[in-house]
């Protein structure tokens, strides 16, 4: 529509000359506006997500309660057969180190034959001490 059929004036007039047009509502107002949150309460509350939550980790921590006391109890029976069989494997190592102290003996003895005042098996660090020889020195599948 032009502006000449909505003024009822022919042409072009001057925008004094024009009558005041404005807009406003429409009879009984506008529809309210809704400006408020407004969300659907559905599903569990704050309260029972809390203690669901709370529920299974109290459950979960339970288990590993349960779990630890299982583990302790296998490790103790682990420890227990060790001691036990640990007097046996003592004896097995004492035999071995005597029969290979016996071969180390002779044949230092073997060796330094030739030295005079040479004691075999006697230390050379004179500490007063027994110590065992170090660790692979009588091990032949060591050296």
């Amino acid at each position: 529509m032009t502006e000449a059929v909505i003024r009822n004036k022919p042409g072009m007039a001057s925008v004094k000359d024009m009558p005041i047009l404005q807009d406003g509502p429409p009879p009984g107002g506008f529809a309210p506006v809704r400006f408020a949150r407004r969300i659907p309460s559905k599903g569990p509350s704050a309260m029972a997500i809390f203690l669901a939550a709370f529920g299974a980790f109290s459950y979960g921590m339970y288990q590993v309660g349960k779990g630890n006391k299982i583990r302790r109890a296998l490790k103790e029976e682990k420890y227990a057969a060790r001691r036990a069989i640990l007097p046996l494997l003592q004896a097995e190592e004492d035999e071995r180190f005597v029969k290979e102290w016996k071969k180390y003996l002779e044949y230092e003895a073997d060796v330094m034959k030739d030295v005079p005042g040479w004691k075999v098996g006697e230390s050379v660090y004179n500490s007063g001490r027994w110590m065992p020889p170090a660790t692979g020195e009588l091990r032949p599948e060591v050296w």
